[in-house]
């Protein structure tokens, strides 16, 4: 939830957490501004020493507070608005935020998508849209945010206008197998991954995909390209990273075979560093167009990673089986604490298009939003020169969490 500095491999940083979670515990008392209340740093018994000593190791521990930790507090006693979360009737499979207006879609198991206007007072919904005939797998809104792509398990995709609610093209039996994954393209193109490791391109003005291409056997989890769109990156369950140009239309790359599901993915840099979370918990960095092998790793946490979304240049955002949405800065790494948190796993995240809100879903048929317009200060401040433990202590204005513990209970 991660740069080269927290590596698999890096004993230091594995001890440093592990000493934290020994003294964190629920029953321990942590104090709104994160620091631990009675807590006594003296051995020798004398009733006076650990008064003063607690008073000393407060100045130090205040004057040595760096500008990460200020800036948390300071949100923290900010108020924060965000919309009422929205509760439906079915289970959620999908939630796409539009990139022009206050709106999200929300796609359920029986086929439909609901249009909801969000603002800091309710969340409206503004319409229904019996679009599949079986569960819907992916929506996603087109750039101008007026056309709304969806595909279902009926093998099917549709492009729906979102003023209207009139379908605009549809494609039957797109593919053999069930469609997975959709990603929206510049120039009315869009790519399709289904259950079986095909993956292709539509140019959604002609009835027939540009091309069709076989990557694997196992379903297509996750596809990314820059702003070049030039490489298309594909994860899938079979734990391999497959790159196509798209125009040679072949194969570019396919990375080696990983111990685990692949499972989501995020551009950071300025789309120069690809961020591949894990079903194992585990985090893959990878150098653009050198997707054949990762060039770090990190332990992220216990639980599998479902899904991730990037807020700023350096900062993610995770969540996956504990139902918990936690942020991290990658360059440096460092945790900066818990967003917010479902009851049940989360499935998906998503941002919206002025950066102050994420959306999740879990599977408690619930959809949360999290503001986060407080990052874009916290990644300008952010230096090397950190303290790992006291990270843990300084949940998100956006979260509820008041225990270090926690946020910690849920890395590995």
């Amino acid at each position: 939830m991660f740069a080269s500095s927290f590596s698999h491999n890096n004993p230091k940083m594995t001890y440093d957490f592990k000493e934290f979670e020994k003294n964190s515990s629920d029953d321990e008392s942590i104090s709104s501004d994160g620091t631990e209340e009675d807590f006594n740093m003296s051995d020798d018994g004398d009733d006076d020493s650990p008064i003063e000593e607690s008073v000393v190791e407060d100045d130090i521990e205040e004057e040595d507070e760096d500008e990460v930790v200020k800036a948390i507090k300071a949100e923290k006693k900010r108020e924060r608005d965000h919309p009422p979360s929205i509760t439906c009737d079915e289970f959620i499979v999908d939630i796409s935020l539009s990139p022009a207006k206050n709106i999200i879609a929300v796609a359920d198991i029986v086929g439909d998508i609901h249009l909801y206007e969000f603002n800091t007072e309710e969340t409206k919904l503004v319409n229904t849209l019996e679009v599949h005939l079986k569960a819907c797998r992916d929506i996603e809104f087109n750039s101008d945010g007026n056309i709304i792509f969806s595909t279902a398990k009926d093998k099917s995709i549709m492009a729906t206008d979102v003023e209207t609610g009139k379908l605009k093209r549809c494609y039957e039996n797109a593919h053999q197998d069930p469609v997975y994954r959709l990603l929206c393209l510049e120039n009315n193109k869009i790519v399709t991954g289904d259950d079986c490791g095909t993956v292709k391109l539509w140019d959604v003005r002609k009835p027939d995909p540009v091309f069709s291409i076989k990557i694997g056997e196992e379903y297509i989890s996750d596809m990314i390209t820059n702003d070049a769109q030039k490489y298309l990156v594909c994860s899938d369950g079979s734990g391999i990273l497959t790159s196509i140009d798209l125009k040679a239309s072949k194969i570019y790359t396919t990375s080696e075979e990983y111990d685990c599901e692949l499972t989501c993915m995020g551009l950071f840099r300025s789309d120069t560093k690809l961020l591949v979370g894990s079903s194992t918990g585990k985090f893959y960095l990878f150098n653009w167009k050198e997707f054949g092998l990762h060039s770090d790793e990190y332990l992220g946490q216990k639980h599998a990673i479902s899904c991730m979304v990037p807020v700023t240049q350096n900062i993610v955002v995770t969540s996956g089986e504990d139902g918990v949405l936690r942020a991290a800065h990658m360059f440096p790494q460092r945790q900066l604490g818990i967003v917010g948190q479902h009851r049940l796993p989360v499935e998906h995240l998503d941002i919206s298009h002025d950066g102050r809100y994420i959306a999740s879903c879990s599977h408690d048929n619930d959809v949360k939003f999290w503001n986060i317009s407080y990052f874009e200060s916290i990644d300008n401040i952010i230096d090397e020169k950190h303290n790992k433990k006291r990270d843990m202590v300084n949940n998100l204005p956006s979260s509820s969490f008041k225990n270090a513990s926690d946020f910690f209970s849920g890395l590995a």
